[in-house]
């Protein structure tokens, strides 16, 4: 839940204080916002930041998707998944809160379409449709899954896992912020759609089916692709 809340938080607070600013100067206004750059490092940096922090204690989970991952490659067992996918929501739902409390606080803001969303259409930032919306959330969500798995696998080096999945993230956000505004996490998405409006929650299925969709792939595929082969050395026992 704290490191969900922490995602949504850093990543769509960014999204909605820091990507669009202004100031004013001698020879005019000058852009100061961080853009799709900032935003993207945001996500990146509160994925490597929370899981550093909290991953010892839960294995990092901030992501619906992540949870289904796991449980689907052998990492988790199902029967706790329901306890992870509710603390995320719950810690996701707070941080929108939170977000709109703050923008609240600022003359002339309109939380409608301006809640760091996810969509397709006329609510995808580029204007990308529905199918090049599904196409790009399942797939940017496996290779998501497959990061983790690999980075987490007991054969990879110890330590480094935030790292990489938090790179990861930024990556994938550099990719797709334009045509979805990046989720590959249905607890991101759901976040803010309620609050945001103008269409979010008519299109929040399609950023539920497609990060669940292609963590269902990338689960399913990571051993029989990535597993470790073993075989019998010259005594029984040994691995090699």
């Amino acid at each position: 839940m704290i490191g969900t809340f922490w995602l949504v938080l850093g990543g769509c607070g960014t999204a909605v204080f820091a990507a669009v600013q202004v100031a004013t100067a001698d020879t005019g206004d000058v852009p100061v916002g961080v853009g799709y750059l900032g935003v993207s490092l945001a996500f990146g940096l509160t994925v490597l930041t929370g899981v550093y922090a909290l991953g010892h204690l839960s294995g990092g989970h901030f992501n619906p998707a992540v949870t289904i991952g796991a449980a689907t490659a052998g990492r988790l067992p199902w029967s706790k998944a329901p306890v992870y996918i509710v603390s995320q929501l719950v810690g996701g739902l707070a941080a929108g809160a939170l977000i709109l409390v703050v923008a609240s606080g600022k003359a002339g803001f309109e939380a409608t379409g301006h809640m760091a969303a996810n969509g397709y259409g006329a609510n995808s930032p580029d204007g990308y449709g529905l199918l090049s919306a599904l196409i790009i959330e399942v797939v940017l969500t496996a290779i998501f899954i497959w990061v983790i798995l690999g980075a987490t696998d007991r054969r990879a080096p110890a330590g480094f896992a935030p790292l990489a999945i938090g790179l990861t993230l930024t990556l994938i956000h550099l990719i797709s912020i334009p045509i979805t505004n990046t989720s590959v996490n249905p607890a991101r998405s759901t976040a803010v759609a309620f609050f945001n409006g103008d269409g979010a929650v008519g299109q929040l299925w399609l950023f539920w089916v497609a990060p669940i969709l292609g963590a269902l792939i990338a689960g399913a595929l990571y051993g029989p692709l990535f597993g470790e082969r073993v075989k019998i050395a010259s005594a029984p026992g040994d691995r090699v």
